[in-house]
C-alpha cells in the first residue's frame, strides 16, 4: 500500500553523511513538530535526478524555507557514501540533509519501491516530493514517469506551499 496525504510516516532511520561524519537520522528528529519537505530520488548521481530534480530543491532552498519550512531532505536507496559524495559535489552539504535509505526500509514502509534491475539499479524509490507536518504527510506528489521531475520537483512544491 502506498503512503497517501493523511497518513503518518514510519518510523525509520536514515544514515546522513555530514561535515563532522556520519550520523544517524531517525524520522523523529527530522519530522515531530516541524514542516518538512521531502524529495525521493531513484538514484544519487542518476541523470534526471543530477540535473534537474535536485538543483531545482537546491536553487529554491531559500525561497522554500521562507514559506514556513524547517527542512528539506533528499532520500535515495544509496549507501551513505553515495550520497555524501553527491552532497559534496553537488554543492548541497549543510544545505539540505541527503539521506541514506541503504536497504530501502524507509521506501518499501511507504509503498514507494521500485524495481529498476532491467536498468541495472536494482530495488530504488519512486521519484515524489512531500510536505510533511509533524510526521504526517499534507502534500504528496508521484511522478507518472521515472525520467521526470515536474510533479515533484521545487516549483511545482514551491506553489503548494
Amino acid at each position: 500500500m502506498t503512503i497517501a496525504v493523511g497518513d503518518k510516516l514510519p518510523t525509520a532511520t536514515f544514515k546522513e553523511k555530514t561535515a563532522d561524519g556520519p550520523v544517524e537520522v531517525t524520522t523523529e528528529q527530522l519530522f515531530k513538530g516541524k514542516r518538512v519537505v521531502l524529495f525521493a530520488v531513484p538514484g544519487a548521481f542518476t541523470p534526471t535526478c543530477s540535473l534537474n530534480h535536485l538543483p531545482g530543491y537546491l536553487e529554491n532552498r531559500d525561497a522554500i524555507l521562507s514559506r514556513g519550512i524547517d527542512d528539506i531532505a533528499v532520500v535515495a536507496v544509496n549507501d551513505l557514501h553515495v550520497m555524501g559524495a553527491w552532497a559534496t559535489s553537488s554543492g548541497g552539504m549543510g544545505k539540505i540533509h541527503f539521506l541514506s535509505d541503504w536497504n530501502a526500509a524507509f521506501t518499501k514502509a511507504l509503498g514507494m519501491d521500485v524495481d529498476l534491475s532491467a536498468g541495472t539499479l536494482g530495488i530504488r524509490s519512486k521519484r515524489y516530493s512531500m510536505l510533511v507536518e509533524d510526521g504526517v504527510v499534507k502534500v504528496l506528489n508521484l511522478e507518472d514517469s521515472p525520467g521526470q521531475a515536474t510533479v515533484s520537483g521545487a516549483a511545482a512544491m514551491l506553489e503548494q506551499l
